[in-house]
């Protein structure tokens, strides 16, 4: 595959679930609990599916796919609970808080954009609420009157990118990643693409994005024109 062409950018957007949060497996747990309970499976793909949607498509793609027989509602409301149980003490993934403490220390403006809704954003960052608090904005796609169509649409980048000061052109954002959705809705939004993928994503499924990383402690910022770590 011919190596991608990277441009300097100025501002940067990040998903939370699976990118910057540790919440991937949670969820997929907490749905095939919800789906085991009435004998079904909550196969691999379908799960691949869900990632990075809004809650209530991620509910509504389990219930169809994996013929649960309660309603998205039942679905939601089981869900929710579990989640307010176990999503309190989620750890940050490997390169997340380096990242975003340079970004801060360098006064490059970032953003974040995640299909959680503002509540379960609030729930998940209980113990990293100061590292969250150096954000900019959030966009919280579930719940965000603006946010018309979630991810693989590119609304969300839109709205995030909007709500800078200096409303940067999709040219000048950088987006980070860890789904396939995410991906084409970073895409679509014209916008280019950092993603530190699922192991189990096949390489055809990461092909989209502009750059894919193992983790972002191997992200290079002056890669996309931004200041290099000093260590």
């Amino acid at each position: 595959m011919a190596q991608k062409i990277l441009r300097n950018v100025t501002h940067c957007i990040f998903d939370m679930d699976g990118l910057l949060l540790d919440t991937e497996r949670i969820y997929e747990e907490i749905t095939r609990q919800i789906a085991g309970a009435y004998g079904r499976p909550y196969p691999e793909a379908v799960r691949f599916r869900v990632m990075g949607t809004t809650e209530r498509r991620s509910a509504e793609i389990a219930v169809a796919e994996c013929a649960i027989p309660i309603t998205v509602n039942d679905f939601l409301q089981r869900y929710h609970k579990l989640c307010g149980e176990r999503l309190r003490n989620v750890p940050l993934l490997e390169g997340a808080e380096r990242l975003l403490r340079h970004l801060h220390a360098n006064k490059v403006p970032f953003a974040l954009a995640t299909s959680s809704g503002a509540d379960m954003v609030e729930l998940k960052t209980t113990h990293h609420r100061e590292l969250f608090n150096l954000f900019h904005h959030r966009v919280c796609g579930s719940t965000d009157s603006e946010v018309k169509n979630g991810k693989p649409a590119p609304d969300i980048f839109l709205v995030a990118a909007s709500r800078f000061p200096d409303k940067p052109a999709p040219a000048n954002c950088l987006v980070f990643e860890d789904s396939p959705n995410g991906v084409e809705a970073g895409n679509s939004a014209g916008m280019q693409v950092v993603m530190v993928p699922d192991e189990r994503l096949s390489p055809e499924r990461c092909a989209h994005a502009t750059k894919v990383l193992r983790s972002l402690n191997d992200f290079k910022p002056e890669e996309f024109g931004l200041p290099p770590f000093s260590n």
